[in-house]
């Protein structure tokens, strides 16, 4: 005769597998059977899963719970699904409570619950809690979690997330001696933009690209010399732009959540701004490493990502960001998986014109001018360079005008005119029915319906795509930056004046490009 688990000696819960932003469903089975004693966990683990066993054990036994001399196994279903991470610590001790009948099977089994178990029983607050309860809450279940992950989960609100401190605090819950209240949505940040665009000195051209950018979601490329506030216009960058709506901030949170900096659950509905280092790796960058973890191209979506310093990243990293800025999303390829990441950003960057900064000044230029800023500049190739929308020198300030007041408009002026345009875009993007949601996205039948300029304007941009030789993607590049223009003059046809903006923000002739 065969052994077999009764009835009461079989449990279930339910707990996730990330893939990406995909939280994919995984079903913790747990059966304790007669046979020599022991504790296995099958299903594809990692190595912090594997460890669980000796977790839960030392964990029950500090709550004075002993384990039965038999055999208990755990099944991770689908069992050819890799499971990684320590949050399966929780679902995996829910399933073997409810196996010994210390817990009531149907309790644990309408559960979604992820967390890491410490050796005394403390739950530990895990990466992933926000996808997590937007699984919990399409497939009707309760979400469980260490208190650290509840004020994040309970942003979702389509399901009552219940957390704890301790296991034996979810214990009691369960048994309905000491119930727990639902968890209630963290705090929204208040995250303050880095100063004001009124303080930068001079640059008013520079200025007016920046609000082009922002209105548009346009790339902005600015070379110039050491000095000249390049760094500074671009962290003033996310003080011009709209808040995040409130899909956006869940995309963005989902990003931050699995990458484990979504602070104490706080969402926050200001953009994201990532300025990675130079000497930043691909996997760091781009995404990847161990998990397929988001790179700062993703952690920037919906935001800003800056490089500083342009030509001094790696070849590989800036040829490798090429298709995700025409796609808005990255796939990390892995031997068993292909994890897509959303990126659809705004990418700032600055350079220098050559390695000592000072091309463009006659005085301090050294020897090899001109020949040294194509050679430094050339590390930027021409497919890259194409899909900067904006391209401008940024000049260095005099000292006169470091001496003057702050001047001209502030940041929250500018704002004004960038939401104006935004909400133009917006308005025209839904009455066509299209799912772009700024200029930057039109393309195709999209752009030639809201961008076709007038007849001097096609005139005008037809001779400078002959003169200038601008590429098919130049060329619609300049459409969609003059459509932005316009918006922000609150024009609705693309007029000469505006394709004349957009052609003069492509850097034509600079030395290198």
């Amino acid at each position: 005769m065969f052994d077999s688990p009764s009835p009461d000696a079989l449990a279930r819960c339910h707990t996730v597998a990330f893939e990406g932003l995909d939280a994919r469903r995984v079903e913790v089975q747990c059966a304790v059977t007669a046979g020599l004693p022991g504790f296995a966990i099958v299903g594809l683990p990692d190595k912090a899963v594997s460890e669980a066993r000796e977790r839960v054990r030392t964990a029950l036994q500090a709550m004075a719970i002993a384990l039965p001399s038999k055999r208990i196994t755990v099944n991770l279903a689908p069992a050819d699904l890799p499971k990684e991470g320590s949050h399966f610590d929780l679902p995996i001790a829910l399933a073997l409570l409810a196996a010994l009948g210390i817990l009531p099977h149907e309790r644990v089994e309408e559960a979604m619950a992820l967390g890491e178990l410490s050796l005394d029983g403390r739950l530990v607050p895990v990466i992933g809690a926000l996808p997590t309860a937007l699984a919990a809450g399409e497939d009707d279940r309760v979400m469980l979690c260490p208190a650290g992950c509840g004020p994040e989960a309970a942003w979702v609100g389509a399901t009552p997330v219940f957390a704890a401190r301790t296991l034996a605090d979810l214990i009691a819950h369960l048994t309905d001696r000491t119930p727990i209240d639902p968890s209630r949505p963290g705090e929204i940040r208040a995250d303050t933009p880095a100063g004001c665009l009124s303080e930068v000195r001079g640059q008013e051209r520079a200025k007016r690209a920046l609000e082009i950018a922002a209105a548009g979601r346009h790339h902005l490329l600015m070379i110039g010399a050491p000095g000249s506030g390049k760094s500074m216009l671009a962290a003033r960058l996310p003080g011009i732009l709209p808040p995040l709506s409130a899909g956006e901030a869940l995309e963005t949170s989902m990003i931050h959540s699995l990458a484990g900096i979504l602070d104490e659950g706080g969402i926050s509905r200001t953009r994201p701004y990532r300025a990675p280092h130079h000497t930043a790796s691909m996997a760091a960058v781009v995404g990847g490493g161990r998990g397929a973890k988001p790179g700062e191209i993703s952690l920037a979506h919906n935001g800003v990502l800056f490089l500083d310093e342009l030509p001094e990243y790696a070849r590989t990293v800036l040829e490798t960001l090429r298709q995700p800025i025409e796609t808005g999303e990255v796939v990390v390829a892995r031997a068993n998986a292909h994890v897509t990441y959303p990126c659809r950003f705004l990418l700032i960057a600055a350079a220098n014109p050559c390695r000592c900064g000072h091309l463009f000044d006659a005085d301090q230029a050294c020897g090899r001018a001109p020949q040294c800023g194509a050679d430094y500049m050339g590390k930027i190739s021409g497919p890259l360079m194409d899909r900067f929308d904006l391209r401008l020198e940024v000049p260095p300030v005099s000292y006169a005008d470091l001496d003057l007041p702050p001047t001209g408009e502030t940041s929250a002026e500018i704002a004004q005119r960038v939401a104006r345009a935004r909400d133009i875009q917006t308005s025209r993007f839904a009455q066509i029915g299209a799912t772009a949601r700024v200029n930057a996205d039109a393309e195709g039948a999209l752009l030639d319906r809201i961008a076709t300029p007038d007849a001097a304007g096609k005139a005008l941009l037809l001779r400078a795509a002959e003169k200038f030789r601008l590429t098919a993607r130049g060329y619609h590049r300049v459409l969609r930056l003059a459509r932005t223009i316009a918006d922000l003059d609150g024009i609705d046809a693309v007029g000469q004046d505006h394709i004349a903006e957009a052609v003069g923000y492509r850097l034509i002739g600079a030395p290198g490009l």
